[in-house]
């Protein structure tokens, strides 16, 4: 298999998608694409891009190609067993789709206001009303998620699956931009963001040398 990703610092959807496919523990070979570089729009019509109309994550597996990262992790579940992103029992598992579902669609405001951007960490300024109701959401639903079903690991539902790896980018937005937060909530961010694929991921980006500056906010006096 070969997934193509875009910037690690920048590249949230990248993020989810990597992350199942190391989650997966099958073999993948790993490209990166600078995005939105003078090259882009010639690159997005590459025959490995032309599929996805130059979205990434692109997933090939020979001739099967996936894009879109919970299509993607939905497919390296089936192609890894069914046993490695969501949890065993139902009512664990129908909760965990439907948070997987919402963080695919939702929590614009968020996801508008504080784009991704691993490399750096802002002081913290007054987020606006709809981000705040945002950040409220996703604590009601991380608190709902640990009381009823994480009490026997230090994620979402115990062990680290496919619900952390669709919010692993919240939580890095959430540390950038130095976002108010519950307090029950810093120990499963800690977690995730100490996990050892999180860990490659960060190094990777600090290692890149793009620089996009709609990503980049204006230096602070």
């Amino acid at each position: 298999m070969k997934l193509i990703i875009g910037n690690k610092a920048y590249s949230s959807w990248s993020l989810r998608g990597w992350l199942a496919a190391k989650q997966s523990a099958l073999p993948f070979e790993e490209i990166v694409v600078p995005l939105y570089d003078d090259a882009w729009a010639k690159r997005r019509n590459d025959p490995d891009l032309a599929p996805s109309a130059g979205k990434v994550p692109t997933l090939w597996d020979g001739e099967i190609v996936v894009w879109d990262s919970l299509a993607i992790l939905e497919y390296l579940d089936e192609k890894s067993g069914g046993t490695r992103f969501w949890p065993q029992d139902p009512a664990a598992r129908a909760m965990a789709r439907s948070m997987a579902a919402e963080m695919h669609s939702g929590y614009m405001a968020l996801r508008r206001e504080h784009s991704m951007n691993i490399r750096r960490v802002y002081p913290a300024q007054p987020p606006s009303e709809a981000v705040l109701a945002d950040i409220d959401r996703i604590m009601t639903l991380w608190a709902q998620a640990r009381a009823r079903y994480g009490s026997d690991g230090d994620f979402l539902f115990g062990a680290f699956g496919a619900v952390d790896i669709m919010f692993a980018p919240v939580i890095t937005r959430l540390i950038t931009y130095s976002l108010p937060v519950a307090r029950f909530a810093e120990g499963y961010m800690q977690a995730v963001i100490s996990h050892p694929f999180m860990q490659e991921w960060i190094g990777g980006a600090q290692a890149e040398e793009w620089i996009i500056d709609r990503f980049e906010l204006p230096a602070q006096s």
